[in-house]
């Protein structure tokens, strides 16, 4: 991305203005591409023309007999022709970029418009026995995970799946908000970044696991202590011979034999050395890949304290950078590689011992830079996680970044507050302050919008607590540990009913909150599987034994009497509920969080919509 590219450069405001702004940004990228189409197809042209044409001026030369004119000619085309090979392989790289960052562009508008994320949808992290990541859809096929990830690398993903699953602390938070908004006032930082790793979303390389092998690999330890000294006088002894032969011409022949007995050493050792290059061709692929990525990070002057500590971990001693460590070792096996070339790779060692040296080099840097190597992945990881932040910021203008509170506060209030993953001109936004109660027990008909409502508020929790912007106007929510009842689902294969599944849950709630005092809950529609006496009488109890707890958080039920807990609990309790209006037998739904108890249900309504006639009674 072009320094000074911004998203939002349309006139347009809010996320509109955003959208417009991709719109731009693609259009303008595929006519830079068609030019670079249009660049390449010349050059392949020329390349073909100085193929035809200099074997006709080679052989036109020829009939001449001049040697002279044959070996100026002949060097100036193979001159010319590596100058415009050269000149295509930059362009061919500047191509598969804007072709990328064209990518990039056009996956935004696509899920603007609720299509998949080329990005990975995070459904390996799912885990149905979670305190709350499936209740509240942040994993797998339409998810929050899905909507928001901008990570390629494997470690990425990994963290942004670890942020969501689990609060952070206060300080944590913070330093998460502040990077993130760094990130995204920076013109074309955040595509620039997904730009350099954008082919790890194809790829999907387990760096990690690719890299310890590779520390570990012991393939490279080849020949003695007496072979490594020798290899590095190998040359000074072959350059020696060669020298002398000009003064002692018989010392030609010691030339000869150091030559062929370095070619015979290296055929000796040819097995193990190609070992080592099939281990290391990948590797140096891959680091040049990731170089550009290494590069933009240390180049950019980090004002937030997270971004000054994440990019002192890409320094391998007091000051050299990684992105020059990488670019070494990928030199290296480009230098490993000459050995494909037979003749050049014959000639090379027969003087310097080439295929060995290069890996006794690899070794070394191993050796020196070992321990690094993981910490500076892990830390470019952090900065792509966080550039997902950055970027939700983006798209998002009129989310707010939430205020962060103590854990022993228990703080939470929104204003305007909205579901993240409903459009938002479909998406009723609800006020909520959590003050002079603990619990609010919310009552209402069905499709009223109470489970969406705590949904909504679970879901903003998890990104507020992760560090990200909330889809709110304000939001201030301390730090706790969530815990939700809502998806309760029997199992066939661990012989589990429905009921069985519902007491295990509310096992798990009441244990989480006792012993964690800092837990919010969010309960919906508890013991649907036992008769409507049972199902009072132990909603009540749960209720009570939360008190107990002293627990906080929502709870949403059908049950009407349930209500009544306000009266015995004035400090502890308070209802709200959505209700319905009705209009000439049509239901008119406004999903508005309430204050006090619902008195409007539906379900006879609905009934007798599918044809059930239910009586007055």
């Amino acid at each position: 991305m072009v320094a000074g590219d911004r998203i939002m450069d349309s006139g347009m405001h809010g996320e509109k203005g955003v959208a417009a702004g991709y719109e731009k940004l693609a259009a303008d990228t595929k006519v830079k591409l068609g030019q670079a189409d249009r660049t390449i197809n010349r050059l392949s042209l020329a390349r073909l023309v100085v193929i035809l044409g200099g074997a006709a001026l080679v052989f036109a030369i020829v009939q001449t007999e001049s040697i002279t004119g044959v070996l100026l000619v002949s060097i100036g085309l193979v001159v010319l022709f590596a100058g415009l090979v050269n000149k295509q392989s930059k362009a061919e790289r500047e191509q598969r970029s804007l072709r990328d960052f064209l990518a990039i562009n056009e996956n935004e508008l696509s899920v603007r418009d609720g299509k998949a994320n080329l990005y990975d949808d995070g459904a390996r992290y799912a885990d149905p026995k979670h305190p709350y990541t499936d209740d509240l859809d942040i994993f797998g096929d339409n998810s929050l995970y899905a909507r928001i990830n901008r990570c390629a690398t494997r470690l990425s993903n990994d963290q942004l799946a670890a942020w969501l699953s689990e609060p952070a602390e206060e300080a944590e938070i913070r330093a998460r908000q502040e990077a993130a908004e760094e990130m995204a006032a920076l013109p074309g930082w955040g595509q620039g970044l997904q730009r350099s790793l954008f082919f790890e979303v194809k790829e999907k390389t387990d760096i990690k696991s690719r890299f310890a092998g590779l520390m570990a690999d012991r393939s490279m330890d080849i020949g003695g202590r007496f072979l490594r000294g020798y290899v590095r006088l190998a040359p000074w002894l072959f350059a020696a011979a060669v020298i002398s032969a000009f003064f002692v011409p018989a010392l030609l022949r010691v030339g000869v034999v150091l030559g062929v007995a370095h070619l015979m050493v290296s055929l000796w050792y040819a097995g193990k050395i190609g070992r080592v290059s099939g281990n290391m061709d990948r590797a140096g692929r891959l680091l040049v890949s990731y170089a550009e990525a290494f590069r933009q990070v240390e180049e950019t002057p980090w004002k937030s304290g997270r971004g000054q500590a994440l990019a002192s971990r890409l320094k391998f001693g007091p000051s050299k950078p990684a992105s020059v460590v990488f670019s070494e070792l990928a030199a290296l096996v480009n230098k490993l590689d000459y050995r494909l070339n037979m003749l050049i790779g014959a000639l090379l060692n027969m003087v310097f011992l080439w295929d060995l040296k290069q890996v006794y080099a690899i070794a070394t840097w191993r050796k020196q830079y070992k321990d690094g190597v993981m910490d500076a992945f892990m830390a470019l990881a952090e900065f792509e996680t966080l550039n997902t932040l950055g970027i939700l910021r983006t798209n998002h203008p009129d989310w707010v970044m939430p205020s962060i509170h103590p854990s022993g506060e228990r703080v939470l209030v929104g204003e305007a507050v909205g579901h993240p993953l409903i459009a938002q001109a479909e998406s009723v936004a609800n006020d909520y302050a959590l003050e002079g109660h603990r619990i609010a027990l919310i009552t209402g008909s069905n499709m009223a919008g109470k489970s969406t409502f705590l949904r909504t508020v679970g879901v903003n929790i998890v990104l507020a607590l992760a560090g990200g912007v909330v889809c709110a106007r304000r939001m201030s929510v301390s730090v706790c540990r969530l815990v939700t009842y809502m998806r309760i689902k029997d199992s066939l294969n661990e012989n589990t009913s429905t009921f069985k599944a519902e007491l295990d849950r509310m096992q798990l709630i009441l244990a989480t909150v006792k012993s964690q005092p800092h837990t919010f809950f969010l309960i919906d529609e508890m013991l649907r599987g036992t008769n409507s006496v049972d199902k009072y009488l132990g909603s009540k109890a749960i209720i009570q034994q939360l008190i107990a707890y002293d627990g906080y958080g929502m709870v949403a039920t059908h049950d009407l009497k349930l209500a009544e807990l306000e009266a015995a609990h004035p400090q502890v309790i308070r209802n709200y509920h959505f209700d319905i209006q009705v209009s000439e037998g049509e239901m008119l739904f406004d999903y508005k969080l309430k204050r006090g108890e619902c008195t409007i249900f539906n379900a006879s309504l609905l009934l007798r919509r599918i044809g059930v006639h239910v009586s007055d009674e």
